[in-house]
Protein backbone atom coordinates (compact mmCIF):
# COMPACT_ATOMS: atom_id res chain seq x y z
CA UNK A 1 0.00 0.00 0.00
CA UNK A 2 1.24 3.48 -0.87
CA UNK A 3 2.28 5.39 2.25
CA UNK A 4 -0.50 7.68 3.42
CA UNK A 5 -3.09 5.99 1.19
CA UNK A 6 -6.32 4.82 2.80
CA UNK A 7 -8.51 2.44 0.88
CA UNK A 8 -12.17 3.40 1.28
CA UNK A 9 -14.60 0.91 2.81
CA UNK A 10 -17.33 2.47 0.70
CA UNK A 11 -16.98 4.43 -2.52
CA UNK A 12 -19.67 6.21 -4.56
CA UNK A 13 -18.99 8.00 -7.84
CA UNK A 14 -21.58 10.05 -9.73
CA UNK A 15 -24.50 8.10 -8.30
CA UNK A 16 -27.78 9.03 -9.98
CA UNK A 17 -31.22 7.55 -9.50
CA UNK A 18 -34.65 8.51 -10.85
CA UNK A 19 -38.18 7.32 -10.26
CA UNK A 20 -39.93 8.19 -13.50
CA UNK A 21 -39.31 11.88 -14.14
CA UNK A 22 -38.33 12.50 -10.52
CA UNK A 23 -34.54 12.48 -10.15
CA UNK A 24 -33.86 11.59 -6.52
CA UNK A 25 -30.04 11.39 -6.63
CA UNK A 26 -28.21 13.87 -8.83
CA UNK A 27 -24.57 12.79 -8.87
CA UNK A 28 -23.42 11.68 -5.41
CA UNK A 29 -19.66 11.38 -4.84
CA UNK A 30 -18.57 9.98 -1.49
CA UNK A 31 -15.77 7.93 0.04
CA UNK A 32 -16.06 6.50 3.55
CA UNK A 33 -13.10 5.09 5.48
CA UNK A 34 -12.54 2.53 8.20
CA UNK A 35 -13.50 3.71 11.68
CA UNK A 36 -15.57 6.67 10.56
CA UNK A 37 -19.02 7.47 11.94
CA UNK A 38 -20.82 9.21 9.10
CA UNK A 39 -23.88 11.25 9.97
CA UNK A 40 -25.89 11.14 6.74
CA UNK A 41 -28.61 13.77 7.05
CA UNK A 42 -31.16 15.56 4.93
CA UNK A 43 -34.82 16.49 4.73
CA UNK A 44 -37.49 13.96 3.75
CA UNK A 45 -37.11 13.22 0.06
CA UNK A 46 -33.46 14.31 -0.06
CA UNK A 47 -32.38 10.81 -1.13
CA UNK A 48 -30.97 9.36 2.11
CA UNK A 49 -32.95 6.12 2.15
CA UNK A 50 -32.49 5.64 -1.59
CA UNK A 51 -28.71 5.91 -1.15
CA UNK A 52 -28.71 3.34 1.65
CA UNK A 53 -30.91 0.90 -0.30
CA UNK A 54 -28.55 1.10 -3.28
CA UNK A 55 -25.54 0.47 -1.02
CA UNK A 56 -27.27 -2.57 0.45
CA UNK A 57 -28.10 -3.97 -2.98
CA UNK A 58 -31.84 -3.51 -2.39
CA UNK A 59 -32.33 -0.97 -5.17
CA UNK A 60 -31.18 -1.05 -8.79
CA UNK A 61 -31.86 1.04 -11.88
CA UNK A 62 -29.20 3.62 -10.96
CA UNK A 63 -26.19 4.97 -12.82
CA UNK A 64 -22.72 5.55 -11.43
CA UNK A 65 -20.20 3.43 -9.56
CA UNK A 66 -20.84 1.96 -6.11
CA UNK A 67 -18.23 -0.16 -4.33
CA UNK A 68 -18.17 -1.70 -0.87
CA UNK A 69 -14.97 -3.38 0.35
CA UNK A 70 -13.61 -2.88 -3.18
CA UNK A 71 -16.43 -4.86 -4.81
CA UNK A 72 -18.99 -3.47 -7.24
CA UNK A 73 -22.45 -3.63 -5.68
CA UNK A 74 -23.98 -4.08 -9.14
CA UNK A 75 -22.41 -7.55 -9.53
CA UNK A 76 -24.90 -8.96 -6.99
CA UNK A 77 -22.04 -10.69 -5.19
CA UNK A 78 -23.51 -11.36 -1.74
CA UNK A 79 -20.18 -12.00 0.00
CA UNK A 80 -19.77 -8.34 0.94
CA UNK A 81 -23.17 -8.43 2.65
CA UNK A 82 -21.83 -10.86 5.23
CA UNK A 83 -19.74 -7.99 6.60
CA UNK A 84 -22.67 -5.55 6.83
CA UNK A 85 -25.19 -4.87 9.60
CA UNK A 86 -28.40 -2.93 9.01
CA UNK A 87 -31.15 -1.39 11.12
CA UNK A 88 -33.83 0.09 8.80
CA UNK A 89 -36.11 2.95 9.76
CA UNK A 90 -39.13 0.68 9.41
CA UNK A 91 -38.56 -3.05 9.72
CA UNK A 92 -40.88 -5.99 9.52
CA UNK A 93 -40.10 -8.35 12.38
CA UNK A 94 -41.64 -11.82 12.54
CA UNK A 95 -44.14 -11.14 15.32
CA UNK A 96 -45.07 -14.78 15.77
CA UNK A 97 -41.47 -15.69 16.68
CA UNK A 98 -39.82 -15.31 20.05
CA UNK A 99 -36.68 -13.18 20.26
CA UNK A 100 -34.65 -16.39 20.67
CA UNK A 101 -36.15 -17.84 17.48
CA UNK A 102 -35.76 -14.61 15.53
CA UNK A 103 -32.18 -13.82 16.57
CA UNK A 104 -30.89 -17.36 16.11
CA UNK A 105 -32.57 -17.44 12.69
CA UNK A 106 -30.79 -14.18 11.70
CA UNK A 107 -27.48 -15.48 13.06
CA UNK A 108 -27.74 -18.73 11.12
CA UNK A 109 -28.47 -16.75 7.94
CA UNK A 110 -25.03 -15.20 8.44
CA UNK A 111 -23.50 -18.65 8.87
CA UNK A 112 -23.16 -18.67 12.66
CA UNK A 113 -23.54 -21.87 14.65
CA UNK A 114 -26.86 -22.05 16.53
CA UNK A 115 -25.32 -22.54 19.98
CA UNK A 116 -22.87 -19.69 19.49
CA UNK A 117 -25.48 -17.20 18.26
CA UNK A 118 -27.98 -18.26 20.92
CA UNK A 119 -25.43 -17.69 23.67
CA UNK A 120 -24.40 -14.31 22.24
CA UNK A 121 -28.00 -13.17 21.67
CA UNK A 122 -29.06 -14.13 25.19
CA UNK A 123 -26.20 -12.14 26.70
CA UNK A 124 -26.98 -9.09 24.56
CA UNK A 125 -30.68 -9.29 25.45
CA UNK A 126 -29.66 -9.35 29.11
CA UNK A 127 -27.51 -6.22 28.70
CA UNK A 128 -30.53 -4.46 27.19
CA UNK A 129 -32.67 -5.58 30.14
CA UNK A 130 -34.68 -8.05 28.07
CA UNK A 131 -33.53 -11.41 29.40
CA UNK A 132 -36.95 -12.07 30.93
CA UNK A 133 -38.67 -11.82 27.51
CA UNK A 134 -36.11 -13.70 25.43
CA UNK A 135 -38.60 -16.53 24.96
CA UNK A 136 -41.67 -14.29 24.59
CA UNK A 137 -43.25 -13.60 21.22
CA UNK A 138 -42.13 -10.35 19.62
CA UNK A 139 -45.82 -9.48 19.13
CA UNK A 140 -45.93 -8.70 22.87
CA UNK A 141 -42.98 -6.27 22.69
CA UNK A 142 -43.15 -2.48 22.87
CA UNK A 143 -41.63 -0.37 20.07
CA UNK A 144 -38.49 0.23 22.12
CA UNK A 145 -38.07 -3.49 22.85
CA UNK A 146 -38.42 -4.32 19.16
CA UNK A 147 -35.82 -1.68 18.33
CA UNK A 148 -33.37 -3.27 20.77
CA UNK A 149 -33.91 -6.66 19.10
CA UNK A 150 -33.21 -5.07 15.69
CA UNK A 151 -30.00 -3.49 16.98
CA UNK A 152 -28.88 -6.83 18.40
CA UNK A 153 -29.70 -8.61 15.13
CA UNK A 154 -27.54 -6.13 13.19
CA UNK A 155 -24.49 -6.83 15.38
CA UNK A 156 -24.66 -10.59 15.98
CA UNK A 157 -22.22 -11.45 13.18
CA UNK A 158 -19.68 -8.78 14.19
CA UNK A 159 -19.95 -6.77 10.92
CA UNK A 160 -17.34 -4.37 9.59
CA UNK A 161 -19.81 -1.85 8.17
CA UNK A 162 -23.04 -0.78 9.87
CA UNK A 163 -26.00 1.09 8.41
CA UNK A 164 -28.35 2.65 10.96
CA UNK A 165 -31.49 4.46 9.79
CA UNK A 166 -33.20 6.24 12.74
CA UNK A 167 -31.96 3.48 15.10
CA UNK A 168 -32.95 5.09 18.41
CA UNK A 169 -36.66 5.43 17.63
CA UNK A 170 -38.55 4.24 20.69
CA UNK A 171 -35.50 3.78 22.92
CA UNK A 172 -35.60 5.12 26.47
CA UNK A 173 -33.05 7.73 27.59
CA UNK A 174 -30.71 5.22 29.26
CA UNK A 175 -30.70 2.96 26.20
CA UNK A 176 -29.92 5.95 23.96
CA UNK A 177 -26.85 6.71 26.11
CA UNK A 178 -25.75 3.06 25.90
CA UNK A 179 -26.26 3.06 22.14
CA UNK A 180 -24.25 6.25 21.60
CA UNK A 181 -21.37 4.82 23.66
CA UNK A 182 -21.69 1.56 21.72
CA UNK A 183 -21.17 3.41 18.43
CA UNK A 184 -18.08 5.18 19.79
CA UNK A 185 -16.53 1.90 20.94
CA UNK A 186 -17.33 0.10 17.68
CA UNK A 187 -15.70 2.91 15.68
CA UNK A 188 -12.67 2.80 17.98
CA UNK A 189 -12.33 -0.89 17.06
CA UNK A 190 -12.29 -0.01 13.36
CA UNK A 191 -15.94 -0.54 12.51
CA UNK A 192 -17.42 1.90 10.00
CA UNK A 193 -20.84 3.36 10.74
CA UNK A 194 -23.25 5.04 8.32
CA UNK A 195 -25.83 6.78 10.50
CA UNK A 196 -28.94 8.40 9.06
CA UNK A 197 -31.25 10.40 11.31
CA UNK A 198 -33.42 13.49 11.62
CA UNK A 199 -32.38 13.99 15.26
CA UNK A 200 -29.71 16.61 14.73
CA UNK A 201 -28.35 16.83 18.27
CA UNK A 202 -27.60 13.09 18.28
CA UNK A 203 -25.92 13.24 14.86
CA UNK A 204 -23.92 16.24 16.06
CA UNK A 205 -22.65 14.38 19.13
CA UNK A 206 -21.88 10.93 17.70
CA UNK A 207 -20.54 11.65 14.19
CA UNK A 208 -16.92 12.42 13.40
CA UNK A 209 -18.02 13.34 9.87
CA UNK A 210 -21.33 14.78 8.69
CA UNK A 211 -22.65 14.55 5.13
CA UNK A 212 -25.63 16.76 4.34
CA UNK A 213 -27.82 15.83 1.39
CA UNK A 214 -30.20 18.38 -0.13
CA UNK A 215 -32.42 17.64 -3.13
CA UNK A 216 -30.28 14.71 -4.23
CA UNK A 217 -26.91 16.43 -3.91
CA UNK A 218 -24.25 16.64 -1.21
CA UNK A 219 -24.08 20.25 -0.03
CA UNK A 220 -21.77 19.78 2.98
CA UNK A 221 -19.19 17.20 4.06
CA UNK A 222 -16.95 17.52 7.11
CA UNK A 223 -16.73 17.36 10.88
CA UNK A 224 -19.22 19.38 12.91
CA UNK A 225 -16.49 21.86 13.82
CA UNK A 226 -15.56 22.27 10.13
CA UNK A 227 -19.18 22.84 9.12
CA UNK A 228 -19.69 25.29 11.97
CA UNK A 229 -16.56 27.20 10.97
CA UNK A 230 -17.68 27.51 7.36
CA UNK A 231 -21.24 28.51 8.15
CA UNK A 232 -20.81 30.54 11.35
CA UNK A 233 -23.73 28.78 13.02
CA UNK A 234 -23.99 27.33 16.52
CA UNK A 235 -25.80 24.03 16.09
CA UNK A 236 -26.13 21.38 13.41
CA UNK A 237 -29.84 22.18 13.16
CA UNK A 238 -29.00 25.81 12.36
CA UNK A 239 -26.38 24.73 9.80
CA UNK A 240 -28.93 22.37 8.27
CA UNK A 241 -31.51 25.15 7.97
CA UNK A 242 -28.97 27.51 6.46
CA UNK A 243 -27.72 25.07 3.83
CA UNK A 244 -31.15 23.76 2.86
CA UNK A 245 -32.71 27.22 2.80
CA UNK A 246 -35.39 26.34 5.35
CA UNK A 247 -36.14 29.30 7.62
CA UNK A 248 -39.92 29.17 8.01
CA UNK A 249 -40.12 26.80 11.00
CA UNK A 250 -41.13 29.54 13.45
CA UNK A 251 -43.85 30.95 11.18
CA UNK A 252 -45.23 27.48 10.41
CA UNK A 253 -45.38 26.59 14.12
CA UNK A 254 -47.11 29.87 14.95
CA UNK A 255 -49.72 29.26 12.23
CA UNK A 256 -50.24 25.69 13.47
CA UNK A 257 -50.85 26.87 17.05
CA UNK A 258 -53.16 29.63 15.83
CA UNK A 259 -55.33 27.11 13.97
CA UNK A 260 -55.39 24.74 16.96
CA UNK A 261 -56.56 27.59 19.19
CA UNK A 262 -59.30 28.53 16.74
CA UNK A 263 -57.85 31.89 15.81
CA UNK A 264 -57.93 31.12 12.05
Amino acid sequence: MIEGFREPVLSIQNLQKSYGINQVLKGIDLEVYKGEIIGYIGANGAGKSTTVKILLGLEDGYTGEVEIFGKQVSTNDIDYKRKIGYVPETAEVYDNLTAREYLTFIGELYGLDYEIVDNKAEKLMDIFGLSNVYDSRIATYSKGMRQKVLIISSLLHNPELLFFDEPINGLDANSVMVFKELLAQLAAQGKTIFYSSHIMDVVEKISNRIVLLNKGQIVADGSFEELKGKNMEGTLEQIFNQLTGFHEHKEIAEKFVSIVQGNE
